[in-house]
């Protein structure tokens, strides 16, 4: 007789953004849009990292606020509730507990060498705190809770997930296998798109010089003036060269990534143009793409007892599977359990 085939599990991915600031461009191509490819072939985890943002001084009504507009904006994006799992970071208490014990499995030099921290102290001189020093342990919280084997990770974390591998072999070691080791996921198409005032640094949602970035959240008129004052160079051929021409090259990355052309069909379609046409061609392709995000984040976010109810069962689903790994560690590390013997 032969043996009834089990269904294979779908490998896990999780990733998660914080909500400092209302999502851009740059969050929709560098990762928005694979998290809806992903969702398809994987079991997701997509959390909004609310207690990641605190590391850094909120304003609490606004952080409440922002929090609703990023699980909002992946919604719009395309993440599909029925299909992965969206939830708000917080509610999940396993996070906290599983940090605090990983934190007593990490070395203060493996801690300290992290560059994102040394980067961080420096631009939030006046509040350097444990948190921030401890941000990358709960960071590994996050991932190796939900047993994930692929994290979606950008140049900023890879520092980042190597100790959360480098803490999972330990535990692993020290007691039995507990966690899965992560792989870092490169997705197979990328996009980095440039700051449009400084074209050698990315596009940041935090920028303070607002014509910098691309939000999900402006309007066409707004992208298009943005486009229209992006920096260029001093020559006038529509030609890609990011590095000795990042202002018109960044442009024509963005375009080639929204309208689906490839940079060397771009360079022959603005052939013997101008910068005023491409720019303006810019403007309306990027508007083109992000109105039907926008309409959808604005009808999603105007219906906050839907997005209450999706968060709350995202949260439940995802605590039932957090506390297992929970219990399980505590179980190894000797913290004693009602339901002990």
């Amino acid at each position: 007789m032969n043996e009834q085939t089990q269904p294979q599990r779908k490998p896990v991915i999780l990733s998660g953004m914080q909500p400092t600031s209302v999502l851009m461009l740059g969050n929709m191509i560098g990762a928005l849009r694979n998290w809806v490819y992903l969702q398809e072939n994987y079991e997701c985890f997509f959390c909004v990292v609310d207690m990641h943002a605190i590391t850094v001084r909120q304003v609490p009504a606004e952080l409440r606020k922002r929090t609703l507009d990023v699980a909002a904006t992946y919604l719009a994006a395309g993440v599909d509730p029925n299909v992965s799992t969206v939830f708000v970071q917080s509610h999940v208490p396993e996070h906290a507990e599983l940090a605090w014990v990983l934190n007593c499995y990490t070395g203060f030099g493996e801690a300290g060498r992290m560059t994102q921290f040394k980067d961080k102290s420096e631009q939030h001189s006046d509040n350097i705190t444990v948190g921030l020093f401890t941000y990358p342990v709960l960071m590994a919280a996050d991932i190796l809770l939900y047993q994930a084997d692929l994290v979606p990770v950008g140049e900023d974390q890879k520092q980042h997930l190597e100790l959360t591998r480098d803490l999972a072999n330990r535990f692993n070691h020290l007691y039995s296998p507990t966690f899965t080791v992560p792989e870092p996921y490169i997705p197979q198409s990328g996009g980095r798109i440039m700051s449009l005032q400084e074209p050698t640094k990315k596009m940041s949602k935090s920028d303070s010089n607002q014509n910098s970035t691309i939000f999900l959240t402006d309007t066409d008129d707004v992208i298009r003036n943005k486009v229209k004052r992006a920096v260029t160079d001093s020559g006038t051929d529509i030609r890609y060269d990011s590095e000795n021409r990042p202002g018109v090259s960044n442009l024509i990355e963005m375009y080639s990534i929204v309208t689906g052309t490839s940079v060397a069909d771009v360079e022959k379609q603005f052939e013997g143009k101008g910068y005023g046409d491409f720019k303006a061609a810019v403007g309306d392709a990027v508007a083109d793409y992000i109105r039907p995000v926008r309409t959808r984040f604005d009808e999603i976010r105007a219906d906050v007892p839907t997005l209450t109810k999706i968060l709350k069962e995202g949260a439940e689903k995802a605590q039932h599977t957090a506390r297992r790994t929970v219990r399980k560690v505590y179980k190894k590390v000797g913290f004693w359990q009602p339901e002990d013997k």
